[in-house]
């Protein structure tokens, strides 16, 4: 069976995530250890113990999530000799996913993508003022029926496409008036529910655009390698292997639309028939289920996932 694995974005995490891991396999635990001094922060503990709040903050969640993605690669690797240029033909991630997936294929080092990602939080914190931006999904959407939404509600302020994440599931971003009008003329065409998402910026549009200039300082000062195997970029949908156009679309992602359901069709049609979901949560499985049925999708993030899946191979 043609496997894809994927790695999951902000929205995920959870208190508790990778603890378990960490008690069940010493790779897991070395692997968080190593992320706590790559950033001289206890992020382990924020992880295991909380609080929720700290948790989700941007610059956390996002080296967090990325370390039990890692984690949970690792065990895989020293507890069934899972190898990805063996056992995959691509690696895709949603948005903070990416780092994590290209991580994984050993494009980044664990210690840089750590930086990477905690820069990126703060960055995509600091770009705009608290209040000032919003997002929302808009449940039973599709693409075109979004794009119309954000473009009438929009009247000269930011308000674009953020997320296509799946058939009925279309996440909108941009100024907070803009995003309160979207949500307006949503219910007046008739869409099922619009709501707006509890994050703390309005990510991937381009408010964003002080986030793109920090990260493209931070990566051109990073190696990045060919990964052992491709992947699929959030903003072409498409595989792409050669580091520096990976460093170009790393700095275009953080303004672009994470194309979520047309990379996982792209990968179907490249003849994936399942989509292994590593780290924290189930939602990229969920959403592999509503963008095509017959994609058979499993998410690996607990010692008995991890047993569960190795039987698999």
């Amino acid at each position: 069976m043609t496997r894809a694995f994927v790695f999951p974005g902000q929205g995920s995490q959870a208190v508790g995530m990778g603890r378990e891991l960490a008690e069940a396999f010493e790779v897991a635990r070395l692997t968080f250890e190593e992320v706590d001094d790559a950033l001289n922060q206890r992020l382990s503990r924020l992880m295991a113990e909380g609080p929720e709040a700290d948790l989700t903050l941007t610059e956390n969640a996002q080296p967090a999530l990325m370390a039990v993605s890692v984690a949970v690669m690792r065990v895989l690797a020293s507890e069934g000799g899972v190898d990805l240029s063996k056992h995959a033909a691509f690696v895709a991630g949603h948005s903070l996913g990416e780092y994590s997936a290209l991580c994984a294929a050993g494009a980044f080092t664990l210690a840089d993508t750590a930086r990477l990602l905690k820069l990126r939080g703060q960055a995509m914190q600091k770009a705009v003022p608290v209040g000032k931006g919003a997002m929302a999904a808009l449940l039973g959407a599709d693409l075109e029926q979004a794009q119309g939404i954000a473009a009438d509600a929009a009247q000269g302020e930011v308000c674009s496409i953020a997320n296509d994440n799946s058939v009925g599931q279309v996440v909108i971003s941009g100024s907070a008036e803009a995003i309160d009008r979207a949500i307006v003329l949503a219910a007046e065409r008739g869409l099922k529910r619009s709501v707006r998402l509890p994050v703390s910026a309005p990510f991937h549009c381009s408010l964003m655009q002080p986030a793109a200039d920090a990260m493209a300082e931070a990566l051109a000062n990073v190696t990045i390698s060919a990964p052992a195997v491709p992947v699929v970029a959030n903003v072409t949908a498409s595989a792409v292997s050669d580091p520096n156009t990976i460093r170009r679309l790393l700095v275009e992602q953080v303004t672009g639309m994470v194309r979520w359901r047309e990379c996982v069709l792209y990968m179907k049609e490249q003849g994936v028939e399942r989509l292994v979901e590593v780290g924290s949560g189930k939602v990229l499985a969920g959403l592999t289920k509503r963008i095509d049925k017959d994609l058979a999708a499993v998410s690996v993030g607990t010692p008995a996932d991890v047993e569960s899946f190795l039987k698999t191979l």
